[in-house]
C-alpha cells in the first residue's frame, strides 16, 4: 500500500486504551503486542501479497517467510500460522496446493504449526499469513528507542524490488533470479534468535517501504537522527545493472515522495543507489539498532553461525532525519 495512504488511514483508527496493549499502531510498527501476564505477551501481524514468482511452491514459501518477519522483527517467536488465500476458479486446484505447501514447509521451519485459514474466490490470487508469536513483556524489539552513538546492522542485501520487476520482462539472469529468491524465502530465525538475549535498542524489519522507510519510522519514532553510508548498503546480485537500466517498481517512486522531506541525501550517491535504498523489498532483512559493544558481540555471533551482515550506519543526537552520505 502506498505509505501515503496507510498514514491517512491510520488517522481514522480509535486509539487504544487497553493498558496491556504493548505496542499498537502508534509508530507503524511491525506487528502488535499484547501482555497476558507479567512474563508473556502475544504478537499478532498479518501480510498477503500476489504472486512475485512463477513457480507456486516457491511463491508460497516466500509469503509465508515475508509474514513470519514479522514476529522476529518485534523479538519474538512464532507459534501459530492461519492461511489467507484469494484463488481464482479458473486455475487448476493444484497451483493452489502448492502455495499451501511452500507456505506450510517455511511455517514448520519455523517451529510453528499452520492450524487453517480462510479462502475466497478472487481474480488474481494473493496468499499470506496472520501469524501469532510470543515475546516476553520486557523483552520486546520495536521500531524505537534507537540511542546515540547506536551501530546500524542490516542481515539481507537490497534489490528484490528491482529484480522481480526485471525477472517479469525476462531480464534476469537465471542466477540472479534464483539468488534473489533464495534471499527472499529464507527466514529471519537465525539473525534474530542469535540476538535475542543481547540488549537491543530498536528493530525492524526491511518490507515494503523499503530501506529508507522503514529507517525513517526509526528515526522519528526514536527521535534521533541516523547517518547512512551508502558504500556499505548489501546489494543484491544484478540489482545495480537492473537499477541503471530502469527498472525501478512503481511502489520505489511512491517511497520515495513519502520519505523525502525527512532524507539529506549527499549528490556523491548514485542514483541507482538512491532508487536501491527506496525499492519496496520483499521478506527482506532486520534493521537492528545496537550499543557499539553490544554489535561487536552479535558480528562474533553471525561470523561464528555464518549468517549475513552488514554495518550500514549510526545513531545521531536528537533529531528523527536521515543523513545519506
Amino acid at each position: 500500500m502506498d505509505p501515503t495512504i496507510l498514514a491517512q488511514v491510520l488517522r481514522y483508527l480509535p486509539t487504544p486504551t487497553d493498558e496491556n496493549l504493548l505496542v499498537g499502531i502508534e509508530t507503524s510498527d511491525d506487528a502488535a503486542v499484547y501482555r497476558l501476564t507479567d512474563d508473556l505477551a502475544v504478537i499478532q501481524t498479518l501480510d498477503f501479497f500476489t504472486p512475485i514468482v512463477d513457480d507456486p511452491y516457491l511463491y508460497g514459501q516466500i509469503a509465508a517467510a515475508n509474514a513470519l518477519s514479522d514476529i522476529y522483527a518485534m523479538g519474538g517467536r512464532p507459534i501459530l500460522a492461519l492461511n489467507i488465500v484469494c484463488f481464482p476458479n479458473h486455475l487448476p486446484p493444484e497451483i493452489l496446493g502448492e502455495i499451501l505447501r511452500g507456505g506450510a514447509d517455511k511455517v514448520t521451519e519455523a517451529g510453528a504449526s499452520t492450524v487453517g485459514g480462510h479462502s475466497v474466490q478472487d481474480n488474481e490470487p494473493k496468499y499470506g499469513l496472520s501469524v501469532t508469536g510470543l515475546v516476553h513483556p520486557k523483552k520486546i524489539w520495536a521500531n524505537k528507542g534507537a540511542q546515540e552513538g547506536d551501530v546500524l546492522l542490516l542481515t539481507k542485501p537490497l534489490g528484490s524490488g528491482i529484480l522481480n520487476t526485471a525477472a517479469k520482462v525476462d531480464l534476469l539472469t537465471p542466477e540472479n533470479l534464483r539468488e534473489a529468491i533464495d534471499w527472499m524465502r529464507m527466514l529471519n530465525r537465525k539473525a534474530a534468535e542469535l540476538a535475542y538475549d543481547l540488549p537491543l535498542s530498536a528493530a525492524t524489519d526491511i518490507t515494503g517501504f523499503g530501506f529508507l522507510g522503514h529507517l525513517c519510522e526509526m528515526a522519528q519514532g526514536s527521535g534521533k537522527d541516523l547517518e547512512i553510508d551508502s558504500s556499505k548498503i548489501p546489494v543484491m546480485s544484478g540489482a545495480r545493472e537492473m537499477a541503471e537500466m530502469g527498472m525501478i517498481p512503481s511502489g520505489a517512486y511512491r517511497n520515495r515522495e513519502h520519505v523525502a522531506q525527512w532524507i539529506e541525501m549527499e549528490p556523491t550517491v548514485p542514483l541507482w543507489l538512491q532508487d536501491l535504498m527506496v525499492d519496496p523489498q520483499t521478506s527482506g532483512g532486520l534493521l537492528l539498532s545496537l550499543p557499539l559493544p553490544v554489535a561487536a558481540e552479535l558480528q562474533k555471533r553471525y561470523e561464528a553461525a555464518g549468517v549475513f551482515y552488514a554495518i550500514v550506519g549510526h545513531v545521531l543526537g536528537s533529531g528523527g532525519r536521515i543523513h545519506v552520505i
